[in-house]
């Protein structure tokens, strides 16, 4: 009778070979489990650049200053402090207001732009769109002080009217005010809305408008009826781009805002840094998210309601 015992080497080698045929088996059968293997690396680096201190940011928001130090019993103290004071009502407000106006206005100016190049560039159309982002691909820092001197008591604007008689002295709501605030903001963030709303309007099939004229539809009401509904994606899109970071924004408002300009994103950066009290800026750094979240969830709840009532 033949000797069919296997070495200790061989038994691991083919138990090794076993698992390897059964995940294998697994991983053909299974295209979450291939899916999930090919995100990975995206899994993993999200879980150590952002969830984990997500949830520092969470337990060090119910600690308290102590000193020169932390007191780490957990306690919502800090909540019920920006619950109770009302300057973080009134920068949260502020903020709110300064970076939903931001966004209205970049939107304004910039969706025409994105409708002349998707319906009316037939030839070149990715240099148009270089073109319109030429700019911003200055550093955010150089276009900050660039506005910095255009608004400027001796700025262009100021300067331009005063030489043509318009004013006689210069503008002090330019500079160091919400106006300067908002400009810079629409002005920085102007990309990030052409792109989506570009993109959205290109995927328009063209075939709509001309069915839509030939049911006697005028320009007017073909953008209404067509146009602006099929194009609401982009617009959605380019309004939560827009509107989440400028909202936390603290570099435009530090160097325009001015004692009028100051936003929530200035207060937080004081928490971390001169005033050295980590968990009040870990707590309104938490409460500025859950408020944007919330506003997020509305406006979207309000647009689908008007996109179904146009529909």
């Amino acid at each position: 009778m033949a000797d069919t015992s296997l070495s200790p080497a061989e038994a691991r080698q083919s138990a090794e070979r076993i698992k390897t045929s059964w995940f294998s088996a697994l991983l053909y059968r299974s295209e979450a489990l291939r899916g999930y293997l090919l995100m990975s690396p995206t899994i993993l680096i999200l879980t150590i650049g952002i969830i984990i201190p997500f949830f520092i940011l969470v337990a060090m928001s119910l600690w308290t200053r102590d000193g020169f130090g932390f007191d780490t019993t957990l306690t919502m103290a800090n909540y019920a402090r920006t619950w109770d004071e009302p300057i973080f009502g009134a920068l949260l407000q502020r903020s709110f207001w300064i970076s939903g106006v931001a966004t209205v206005a970049t939107i304004l100016v910039c969706y025409p732009m994105a409708y002349y190049v998707a319906f009316h560039v037939h030839k070149n159309k990715m240099m148009w769109i270089i073109l319109m982002t030429l700019p911003f691909w200055t550093s955010y820092l150089l276009r900050v002080f660039a506005w910095k001197v255009i608004l400027g008591y001796e700025g262009v604007i100021n300067s331009g009217f005063m030489s043509l008689g318009l004013i006689e002295a210069p503008l002090e709501f330019l500079l160091y005010s919400q106006t300067a605030v908002i400009i810079t903001l629409a002005h920085a963030w102007a990309a990030f809305a052409i792109l989506p709303m570009y993109v959205s309007l290109e995927k328009i099939d063209k075939s709509l408008l001309e069915a839509a004229t030939d049911l006697g539809d005028g320009p007017v009401a073909r953008f209404l009826r067509i146009t602006l509904p099929l194009s609401m994606p982009g617009i959605i899109a380019a309004s939560f781009l827009i509107f989440i970071p400028t909202t936390g924004d603290y570099i435009t408002p530090a160097l325009l805002g001015g004692p009028d300009g100051a936003m929530i994103g200035n207060f937080i950066q004081l928490q971390f840094g001169p005033v050295n009290n980590w968990p009040m800026g870990a707590t309104l750094s938490i409460v500025l998210m859950l408020w944007i979240s919330a506003i997020a969830l509305v406006f979207l709840f309000v647009t689908k309601k008007a996109q179904d009532k146009i529909a």
